[in-house]
């Protein structure tokens, strides 16, 4: 492997249009270690799949350093879509496809590189799809900061691998490299999952009931809080009798679509867009719509930060931010999305939003969206409504 080849090339990546910063960056150790063990095991016509390649490093590596002609992805977030997209512009490089997760991704793939996902949920969506779509003789190397890392990576893996080998920590990196795939038969689809399942291209939401909510809930892997209801969502919830019926609202960051579904069961006369970087958000939030009788309803949109809905378009944004980018705790991404709201609310419109007590969101919520006064505390979280100026 070309060492300065690769290293000029993770020295020109860029995170936009995610959150850039000094203390965030478009790559890390694990990609560099993803791609040296990739550099014996791959040949320039063979087929390689990745999977969680963040802002490209690992698909433009494959590419430049491993001399790959053609790379297959998969990125969850739209934002790490696109950041791929522009940096391979500005590199001048060619030849991959970015796909959903499944079978057109996997399909003859002899190697599959992944960085390692946060939550065993998603880690086990993405064996079980490799195992049951990959070659049959494919070898998974997978990688992620040690910090980030348990030995229950390994118990799922093992469910759908025959033989998994941890390898040596490099650079606070770890390699787990997975071979020998079991292949589980196909699963038996009743008429009713089927009719709750988006088409989507990624595999079956898992289905839980919120007898709290009275609410059928469904997600992916890769979605925030899976099937539960988080607890900042919960107490926004408490003030749904307060909110105003709205033509067009809008669940901006909508993760499993609860707050979409709450919403339109409550305003019958409403047209709610659920919304989400995550493309397994949004496919969530789709079936959470379908399984409650609300498809009709409800439009879910994979976006970043609502930018390809027009200005002035909403009467009504609920919120609850997220405070970490990754690793990284920042509060860029509750100020884009406080910048986003501003842009498609009507004058008069409101933004509804909950966010941990100890971070200051109120003055940015004044500054960029309008007047804004707090509903309710209580020991974790505040609601705030802001108004849009005219």
């Amino acid at each position: 492997m070309a060492e300065n080849s690769l290293e000029g090339i993770f020295g020109m990546l860029r995170r936009y249009p995610d959150i850039e910063a000094p203390n965030l960056q478009a790559w890390d150790a694990t990609d560099k270690l993803l791609l040296e063990a990739a550099a014996s095991r791959v040949d320039p016509d063979g087929s390689l799949a990745i999977i969680g390649d963040r802002y490209g490093a690992l698909t433009l590596g494959a590419l430049a350093s491993l001399g790959m002609r053609r790379v297959r992805v998969h990125e969850d977030l739209i934002t790490g879509e696109r950041a791929l997209r522009n940096n391979a512009t500005a590199l001048g490089l060619a030849g991959y496809e970015q796909l959903p997760l499944g079978e057109q991704l996997l399909a003859g793939a002899g190697t599959v590189l992944l960085q390692l996902p946060r939550t065993l949920a998603e880690l086990e969506e993405i064996a079980e799809t490799v195992a049951r779509h990959a070659a049959p003789d494919v070898v998974l190397i997978a990688g992620g900061r040690i910090k980030h890392m348990s030995r229950g990576m390994n118990a799922v893996l093992e469910r759908h691998f025959h033989t998994v080998q941890p390898q040596l920590a490099r650079q606070k990196s770890r390699l787990i490299i997975a071979s020998g795939a079991r292949r589980a038969p196909a699963d038996t689809v009743t008429e009713e999952t089927a009719a709750h399942t988006p088409q989507s291209g990624v595999g079956r939401p898992a289905f839980e009931h919120l007898a709290e909510l009275d609410l059928d809930v469904a997600a992916h892997g890769a979605v925030f809080a899976g099937t539960k209801l988080d607890i900042g969502t919960r107490f926004l919830l408490t003030f749904l009798p307060e909110m105003p019926a709205a033509r067009h609202a809008v669940d901006l960051g909508c993760g499993t679509g609860i707050l979409a579904a709450m919403y339109a069961r409550q305003n019958p006369g409403s047209h709610v867009t659920a919304t989400d970087r995550s493309a397994a958000a949004v496919a969530s939030a789709e079936a959470t719509a379908r399984a409650n009788g609300l498809a009709d309803r409800i439009t879910a949109l994979q976006d970043d930060a609502m930018s390809t809905l027009p200005a002035a378009c909403a009467d009504l944004v609920l919120l609850n931010p997220p405070f970490h980018l990754g690793a990284s705790v920042h509060a860029g991404a509750g100020i884009k999305l406080f910048e986003a709201a501003a842009k498609v609310l009507t004058p008069g419109g409101q933004l509804w939003t909950v966010f941990n007590r100890h971070l200051q969101y109120l003055p940015a919520l004044e500054r960029l969206v309008g007047p804004t006064t707090v509903r309710g505390n209580n020991p974790k979280f505040t609601v705030a409504v802001s108004t849009k100026r005219a």
